[in-house]
């Protein structure tokens, strides 16, 4: 059992039960088949949503350094979610080195929520920024090996069978074992756009050898959020989702994100002028 926090808007504190804690943020979602979250990055300086690159099996984004972003989590269950969020290998909620059984956020059917950042307590959270890795806060308390990663391990709630019929009901007590909490918060979201230019084709190596992008611990910034109470249905997650991040020069030279054919008269111009496809869903 654990302990964590809930929504802003339908936030109403629980009955706690032992340590850990969790996160939610109130928001209509849509149903989108058989997995139980979507996740998205935004760039919260540009407003909007950072594509998807799949690259040997593996999601990736191109972040821009000294740009805030935000995680998105979208339940897609008719049913309540937890969903622990990992940043460069840290618990976003406690801190920790991450472990999936750890504090989350847990969302009520339906709803969506934004990792705005770490958060500090119920009421604010210090801003997710792409920055260099020796800037970043994994480097800054010595655990810099799982920087350039973001994952989220998504849990049922657990359905606790009808009771026997009776001629007295009981009504099992809120702070029975097994029970976990969850809190969430609220955000803006994009990509930073940055060109690669002929300098990648040239000197890919160069550009491997560059500084690695990591996640700061920015600004605070005010994020409200209560406790829950959360079952889970199982020990091990029932969905994790894991997108690695980078420069755009560093994908490019990585074969990631395919470099430009060559220099273009109006780059800033759209190629057609028409709605171009979108980003890949996570899944």
């Amino acid at each position: 059992m654990r302990q964590g926090i809930v929504a802003a808007a339908a936030a109403v504190l629980a009955a706690c039960s032992p340590p850990t804690e969790s996160m939610a943020y109130e928001r209509a979602g849509t149903w989108h088949g058989a997995n139980l979250a979507d996740v998205q990055l935004l760039d919260r300086d540009t407003g909007e949503r950072l594509p998807i690159y799949w690259h040997d099996g593996q999601r990736w984004i191109a972040g821009t350094p000294g740009h805030r972003y935000e995680v998105s989590v979208r339940n897609t269950t008719p049913g309540r979610i937890l969903g622990v969020v990992s940043v460069d290998g840290i618990n976003a909620v406690s801190g920790e080195t991450a472990d999936w059984s750890q504090r989350g956020y847990v969302l009520a059917p339906w709803q969506a929520f934004d990792v705005l950042g770490w958060r500090k307590s119920q009421s604010q959270v210090a801003d997710f920024v792409f920055t260099a890795l020796d800037d970043s806060y994994a480097a800054r308390t010595g655990r810099p090996d799982n920087a350039g990663v973001i994952g989220v391990a998504v849990f049922r709630e657990a359905v606790r069978p009808p009771a026997p019929p009776t001629s007295v009901s009981r009504a099992r007590p809120s702070g029975e074992p097994g029970s976990e909490e969850g809190a969430a918060d609220r955000a803006v979201g994009g990509q930073g756009p940055a060109s690669a230019g002929a300098m990648a084709k040239a000197a890919p190596g160069a550009l491997l050898q560059e500084q690695r992008l990591g996640t700061g611990h920015g600004p605070a910034e005010t994020s409200v959020v209560s406790t829950t109470s959360f079952d889970r249905a199982q020990e091990h997650p029932d969905q994790v989702i894991e997108i690695r991040y980078e420069r755009r020069e560093r994908l490019v030279a990585m074969g990631v994100i395919p470099a430009p054919s060559g220099p273009r008269p109006f780059p800033g111009s759209a190629e057609s002028g028409f709605v171009p496809d979108p980003p890949d869903r996570l899944r």
